[in-house]
């Protein structure tokens, strides 16, 4: 295949699709803004699953490596009311069919997948335009250009690729994330350790919540979930670490000091996360030579189901792309025939699950749905 794939966005999804294609004997270049794989710290802990995530990491043929990073143990969850009570538990015995991995980790298994220069670092895209029959051009933020006739948008939420196909930017969903954490929880924190057990906690009401992790090495990393306006979080003074994580806290007033302690306990400042969607029936007329996957496709709110997408997207995109060598077009079509409802039925599922998570019945509407789950044949 003698057709030139440049992927924008060295993520999970865009570096898939680059070793796929790879597998299959076609080249490609990923440009990333990040300046090296350590630029930044790459996100928690990632449930990888059987219908999607796991089937892309196959096409990979880096089932091996996945399996060597898998934590034990860390698909137990713990479902708490505010008060500390425990209203439903779920052990890990392996069953669960959703591993858990660093998302950090199994970014460098696909990085160290691909031949050595495949990942030019430090290249930010700054705009795209079209340049006629089907090829485009990219201008990164040092003014340098490039050509090609496959671009590839694998660049998240503010895609630098997604206007050349539409015009639809992600709108905020009402809630907002402030992360921290809690560092070697066992011997520092161990009435946190001890809340949040092997693997997940949950402690959820209406309009608000507290979500943890277990990663590796005893880190336990801290989610407090909040409902409301956009500037009402973006007021919160976060460069005063102390006064933040008070800031934060406070809206928990009255919730089990177990709790409010993964807050105001933790060893890292908080960082502000607003959340932001791309309309659930989003989806693009065929424009010629240029094409999206993961976030920069179908961003949706949080719900286990974004970097497993990213990565099938990659692994489908690349299988379409070697099935049609001499025809990238019917690839294209084949690939987003496909990606649209798939991504569709996903952001569906996991607006539901915010709302069990955090709507007016939370977190008894979620207990019921957990219920009639295990009860599903």
């Amino acid at each position: 295949m003698t057709i030139d794939v440049t992927i924008i966005g060295a993520g999970l999804g865009g570096l898939t699709l680059a070793r796929v294609l790879h597998v299959h004997g076609i080249a490609a270049t990923v440009y990333e803004a990040e300046a090296s794989p350590t630029a930044r710290a790459q996100g928690g802990m990632l449930d990888i699953h059987e219908d999607n995530g796991q089937p892309a990491l196959r096409a990979a043929g880096l089932m091996d490596e996945f399996r060597g990073l898998v934590l034990e143990g860390r698909q137990a969850m713990r479902l708490l009311d505010r008060d500390g009570t425990l209203l439903f538990e779920e052990p890990d015995d392996g069953t669960a069919g959703r591993p858990e991995v660093q998302r950090g980790e199994l970014r460098q298994v696909l990085l160290d997948s691909l031949p050595a220069g495949t990942v030019r670092w430090g290249r930010k895209v700054a705009g795209t335009r079209a340049l006629g029959d089907g090829r485009h051009e990219v201008t990164f933020a040092d003014g340098t250009t490039l050509a090609t006739s496959l671009l590839v948008g694998a660049d998240g939420a503010w895609s630098r690729v997604r206007p050349l196909l539409c015009s639809v930017l992600p709108e905020y969903t009402g809630m907002s994330v402030v992360e921290t954490y809690l560092l070697d929880a066992d011997t520092r924190h161990p009435a946190a350790a001890k809340v949040v057990g092997g693997g997940s906690l949950l402690a959820l009401a209406p309009g608000r919540g507290v979500v943890a992790h277990r990663e590796r090495g005893g880190t336990l990393h801290i989610y407090a979930m909040l409902a409301g306006p956009q500037d009402r979080f973006a007021a919160v003074e976060l460069t005063d670490a102390a006064e933040a994580r008070a800031r934060i806290a406070r809206e928990f007033d009255g919730w089990a000091p177990e709790l409010t302690s993964l807050i105001t306990d933790a060893d890292t400042a908080p960082v502000l996360r607003p959340l932001h969607a791309l309309p659930i029936a989003h989806r693009w007329d065929r424009v010629p030579g240029v094409t999206l996957l993961g976030d920069a496709a179908h961003l949706s709110v949080p719900n286990g189901e974004g970097a497993n997408l990213a990565m099938y997207d990659g692994a489908e995109l690349a299988k379409a792309l070697a099935a049609h060598p001499d025809d990238v077009e019917a690839a294209l079509t084949e690939y987003e025939r496909a990606m649209f409802p798939r991504s569709a039925a996903a952001a569906t599922d996991g607006t539901k699950l915010h709302e069990l998570m955090f709507g007016d019945d939370a977190p008894h509407g979620l207990i019921t749905a957990f219920v009639e789950d295990d009860r599903t044949p």
